[in-house]
């Protein structure tokens, strides 16, 4: 996706030589290192994810248009898809661990709404840390001592780093105690999946319900308790995501980006953006790329 202030690069996961087990620990210092010309500052989109503990400094991360101070505790988790940046992270220590998707089953749910940015007390911090060490640990053995090597233990060491740094709240249950929200689960898992697939052909629920063969009411139901919201606010708001990153990292003309999020007319883009914004498409864009290009300014990134 390219526009007059740079593109959005698209990351594959490749891992390091001899490190094929679908996770890789890092630091930001490292990261600094690898990436001399700065790139990191620019707009990318990981098909992986990317899980970042400050343990000392500050910085500044942007994902999804929204902007995330980074200090000691700052817990950063940046899902594939999302179109971030690290804007500020010179003065940042700590380490960095990128995984593929498959490397950490049954976490989708209880973090579909949770921002890309959260903070840790000192304590769990601690903790945290710890966890790294011993994924860093048992991913270096694997590196250099195949024999020694456990995806699956790699796959439990992650985990736990990741229940660690959540708050209790969103740490899924363990397996047995949730029988009775286990459906419900289970069908918003299946409704995630099909809007990530779909949502620039389908713009209503019901189109779900019927390819899913559930009703309207219990996509409500399994939407709203795993993310506090509706099941046509979570699909307008994954519209609603798709049609900002075009329109603030792409030159695509406003019919344009109506026509691939599948709306049949300009007029009809601009109405739900609107009502979702209160603002017109073409307005928003101007704004963004006003105090994207003022804020690039100020941090020396241009």
């Amino acid at each position: 996706m390219e526009n007059g202030h740079g593109a959005v690069r698209q990351v594959r996961y490749l891992p390091a030589v001899g490190s094929a087990y679908g996770v890789e620990v890092l630091d930001f210092a490292a990261l600094r290192s690898m990436d001399a010309h700065r790139r990191r500052t620019q707009p990318q989109r990981p098909d992986f994810h990317v899980f970042a503990l400050v343990g000392s400094g500050t910085g500044m991360h942007e994902a999804d248009f929204h902007r995330y101070l980074l200090a000691e505790g700052s817990a950063v988790w940046i899902r594939p898809g999302t179109v971030h940046r690290w804007s500020d992270i010179e003065a940042c220590d700590g380490p960095l661990i990128l995984f593929r998707p498959d490397s950490l089953p049954g976490f989708t749910v209880p973090q579909a709404g949770t921002p890309a940015c959260g903070q840790l007390d000192q304590q769990r911090l601690s903790l945290a840390l710890l966890a790294v060490e011993h994924l860093e640990r048992e991913h270096s053995a694997a590196v250099r001592t195949p024999s020694l090597a456990s995806p699956a233990l790699l796959s439990h060491l992650l985990a736990a780093l990741i229940l660690r740094t959540l708050p209790a709240a969103d740490a899924p249950a363990p397996t047995g105690t949730r029988r009775s929200g286990s459906r419900q689960t289970d069908v918003f898992r299946t409704y995630r999946a099909t809007v990530e697939e779909r949502f620039t052909d389908w713009h209503h629920v019901a189109d779900y319900a019927q390819a899913l063969g559930y009703d309207v009411r219990t996509l409500t139901r399994a939407t709203r308790a795993a993310t506090g919201t509706g099941a046509k606010s979570f699909l307008d708001q994954r519209i609603l995501l798709e049609a900002k990153r075009l329109l603030a990292h792409t030159d695509l003309p406003v019919s344009n980006c109506a026509r691939r999020l599948g709306f049949q007319d300009t007029g009809n883009f601009t109405t739900f953006f609107k009502r979702q914004t209160g603002t017109p498409p073409t307005t928003w864009r101007t704004t963004y790329s006003t105090a994207a290009d003022a804020y690039a300014l100020r941090a020396g990134t241009v």
